[in-house]
């Protein structure tokens, strides 16, 4: 919360009232009598209800801003946490090994299923490894190894996107960028096993569809999911990025505007504060909705599944005039 408040203008009246409170609570540490704790205790009650009203409130725009911060957990912290055992597999086998999209192999819930996920660094060094968890066309084509994989042994595929979008640097019009998320989109809609995708952070562009073709696609709470960054938005629309607010608002990019336009499936609810204020009950609660959808994706047919998967993008745009 403290790093937040470096960059987060409306998260600081929590911050405020938590340093004030902690100071408050140092100060009669060692003299609490029933009275004093009785209003320690009524401000912690203010304090949890100042965080409901503030991030029921959050426009577009601060979910993007809160959903950019270095502390929030990214794919390799839920799969850590949700998986019983896994391990990361590298390699497109094709000369190269993106940093920026992790693979794996691991358990969840007693079953196998393979993993793939945007990685964003933790600080700059990291981001600069992991390239701000913009992926490469090797990045793209690593996910579809491990896919085919997948598909070939019956693992179901669990996907989780975080990315401002695929790396649009020229060497990555080089070696085929758009070629390898088209290819990506076309295989998803093939494969026979179980896909559920899950927005954890910044779904942008087609680098967040690379890996956003599922039976099943869930969002956490604050997540965003966008074809373009609001800034990139105004800036192309009115030639002004201070406009991003305006552009936001238009996109409808939180959980809640893409459920009701049928873009997503399920609000995954995260812990007071967002995922990284507790990333153990916010891994907790997606392995819970994760299990329950796999199992029912389970229960149906090979084909069942390709035409429901089918279904839902043919349905995506659809719109009624009266």
């Amino acid at each position: 919360m403290k790093r937040q408040a470096l960059s987060l203008n409306f998260l600081k009246p929590v911050v405020e009232f938590e340093y004030q409170l902690q100071q408050l609570e140092k100060i009669f540490s060692n003299c609490l009598s029933e009275s004093i704790k009785d209003k320690i205790s009524h401000l912690n009650y203010q304090l949890t209800e100042l965080k409901k009203d503030i991030f029921k409130s959050l426009t577009p725009l601060q979910r993007l801003h809160l959903v950019r911060q270095p502390d929030r957990p990214t794919t390799l912290d839920y799969v850590s946490y949700m998986m019983d055992e896994w391990i990361e597999l590298n390699g497109d086998r094709g000369g190269s090994n993106d940093a920026a999209l992790v693979c794996g192999i691991g358990s969840i819930g007693s079953r196998t299923v393979v993993f793939i996920g945007h990685q964003r660094g933790k600080d700059t060094k990291d981001n600069l490894i992991r390239n701000f968890g913009m992926a490469s066309p090797g990045g793209y084509r690593k996910a579809l190894r491990l896919m085919k994989h997948a598909n070939r042994f019956d693992f179901p595929i669990l996907t989780f996107i975080d990315t401002p979008g695929a790396w649009a640097g020229v060497e990555a019009e080089k070696l085929g960028q758009g070629e390898a998320i088209a290819v990506n989109l076309k295989e998803m809609f093939s494969f026979h096993v179980p896909i559920i995708c899950t927005i954890i952070g910044e779904g942008g562009s087609g680098g967040a569809l690379g890996i956003g073709i599922g039976d099943k696609i869930l969002m956490l709470e604050y997540a965003v999911y966008t074809v373009a960054t609001p800034e990139a938005c105004a800036a192309i629309l009115w030639k002004d990025s201070t406009k991003s607010l305006v552009a936001a608002e238009a996109l409808k990019i939180t959980s809640h505007d893409l459920k009701i336009l049928g873009i997503i499936d399920h609000i995954v609810q995260e812990p007071l504060g967002g995922s990284q204020s507790d990333p153990i009950m916010a891994s907790y609660i997606l392995k819970y909705e994760l299990i329950k959808y796999l199992n029912d994706l389970l229960n149906l047919s090979c084909q069942q599944r390709k035409n429901l998967r089918y279904e839902k993008f043919r349905k995506i745009g659809t719109f009624y005039e009266s």
